[in-house]
C-alpha cells in the first residue's frame, strides 16, 4: 500500500487528522489495531475546549456535537463547604467548553471517514515503523491474518503510550519526563440527572471529588482513591455516601442518587516524550504526552498536535517550505508543557496527598482562596481550562 500520510491509531487524534487532510486534498490511510465497536465505546475524555469545538465545526464534524453536546460556561470549585463559580465567558472574552464524550467524537469522525475519506482499516495492528530517517517511512502491520507494508511520505503515531510509533524513536534521541501520583480516580456512570448544571470540583480533607455528566440524564462522577484501588472494593452505597460527604455545602445542596451502571479506576500520571518528531515520523496525543485528567486536557492536546501537523503539511504543499514541519515538535511542546503545568496545578491543589501535613492542607486552601478572591488568578484558570491557542 502507498499513501501520503500513514496514520497509526483511530482515536480522536488519528481520525481528526485524517479528516483535516481529506479536507485539504491530502490522502491518508488509518491503521487501527482494535475493532470498530471497541473504538466507538471506550470511555475516555468528555470535555472539549473552545478550540477543539471550533476545529470540529470547521472540519464538518460538529453537527451532532452542536445538537447533543452540552455547552458549559463555567465550573464550580468547592472547599470548606463553600461554593465558588468560575465564569468562563466573562473572564476570557466569550470562550466556553463543551461536554461531549470522546466516544461520540470518534463515532462522528469514523462515519465521515468511511463515507468520504481514505482507507480506515480496523483490526490492523502496526508492528513497526521503519525508515523514518529516509524519504519514505514504512509501517509494517498485520491485517486479516497476514503482514503488509504501508509506504508513506510521512508517518504519524496516534497510537498511545504503548504503540509502535514511539518505540521507533532511537533511545539516544528520546528524553522522557514523568511523574506518577499516589492516588487515582474511581469513576462511575450513573443513570441519574446531574445534580448541578456545570462541573463541580471539590477539595475535601477525605479526598477530591468531581461531578460531571455525559448527558442530561447520565451523570459521570469521580472520587479520589489510593493508587492501585480495585473498583469492586467499593459498593454502590459506599460510593454515593462518600460523594455526598465530599460535595457537602453549607447551603444545603443535595446530590441525587441513581443506579450505577459502570465503575472503573483511572491512574494519575504526567508524561512527556521529547522530541515529538524523528525524521518523517511524528507523534501526536498519548504517544507523546499524558496528563492527569483533572485539567481535562488529554483529548484537547491531541487535537492541538494534529492541527499543527496538518497546517504544517498544507504549508509545505502550498509554499514548498518545510519550516513548519521542522518546527512541529517545538510548537507542540510549548502547548504541551503549559497543559502539563495547568493539570499539575489543578491536581495538587485539589487532591490531598497520603502524606500531606496540616501545612500542605493550608496551602491548598490558600490557593483556592486566591482564585475565589482574585480576578487575575481566576482569569488564569479560566483561560487555561477553556484552552491554549492551537498551533
Amino acid at each position: 500500500m502507498r499513501t501520503t500520510v500513514g496514520i497509526i491509531g483511530a482515536g480522536p487524534a488519528g481520525l481528526l487528522l485524517a479528516r483535516l487532510l481529506y479536507r485539504a486534498g491530502i490522502d491518508s490511510v488509518v491503521l487501527e489495531s482494535r475493532d470498530r465497536a471497541y473504538v466507538e465505546h471506550r470511555q475516555r475524555a468528555g470535555i472539549l475546549e473552545q478550540g477543539t469545538v471550533d476545529v470540529l465545526r470547521a472540519a464538518g464534524a460538529g453537527e451532532r456535537m452542536d445538537r447533543e453536546g452540552l455547552r458549559h460556561d463555567g465550573i464550580e470549585l468547592r472547599f470548606d463547604r463553600r461554593r465558588h463559580r468560575v465564569d468562563f465567558p466573562g473572564l476570557t472574552g466569550g470562550r466556553s467548553v463543551m461536554v461531549y464524550a470522546q466516544t461520540e467524537v470518534c463515532k462522528d469522525l469514523i462515519a465521515l471517514q468511511l463515507k468520504e475519506g481514505g482507507p480506515l482499516l480496523f483490526e490492523a495492528e502496526a508492528l513497526a515503523v521503519e525508515g523514518a530517517e529516509g524519504d519514505r517511512p514504512r509501517i509494517r502491520f498485520r491485517h486479516e491474518g497476514r503482514e503488509d507494508v504501508l509506504e508513506c511520505d510521512y508517518a504519524v503515531g496516534c497510537d498511545g503510550f504503548w504503540g509502535a510509533a514511539r518505540a521507533a524513536f532511537p533511545a539516544a534521541l528520546s528524553r522522557v519526563f514523568e511523574r506518577t501520583y499516589p492516588y487515582a480516580w474511581l469513576g462511575v456512570l450513573a443513570d441519574v440527572a446531574p445534580s448541578h448544571d456545570e462541573l463541580v470540583y471539590a477539595r475535601h480533607d477525605r479526598g477530591f471529588a468531581l461531578l460531571s455528566m455525559r448527558s442530561p440524564s447520565v451523570s459521570r462522577l469521580y472520587l479520589q482513591v489510593p493508587a492501585g484501588t480495585d473498583a469492586d472494593e467499593w459498593t454502590d452505597d459506599e460510593i454515593w455516601s462518600e460523594l455526598e460527604r465530599r460535595f457537602e455545602t453549607a447551603d444545603g445542596w443535595r446530590l441525587e442518587r441513581g443506579p450505577i451502571t459502570q465503575k472503573s479506576v483511572t491512574p494519575m500520571r504526567s508524561f512527556v516524550h521529547e522530541p515529538m518528531r524523528h525524521g518523517r515520523l511524528f507523534l501526536a496525543g498519548d504517544a507523546a504526552h499524558i496528563v492527569p485528567p483533572t485539567g481535562a486536557k488529554g483529548l484537547n492536546l491531541a487535537v492541538g498536535d494534529v492541527v499543527t501537523f496538518a497546517r504544517a503539511l498544507v504549508h509545505e504543499r502550498e509554499t514548498g517550505s518545510a519550516d513548519l514541519l521542522d518546527a512541529y515538535s517545538a510548537t507542540c511542546l510549548r502547548r504541551v508543557w503549559q497543559a502539563e503545568r495547568f493539570s499539575y496545578d489543578m491536581t495538587t491543589m485539589l487532591h490531598p496527598a497520603p502524606d500531606a501535613t496540616p501545612f500542605d492542607a493550608r496551602l491548598q486552601r490558600a490557593r483556592l482562596e486566591r482564585i475565589a478572591s482574585s480576578r487575575a488568578a481566576e482569569t488564569d484558570l479560566a483561560e487555561a481550562y477553556t484552552g491554549f491557542p492551537l498551533g
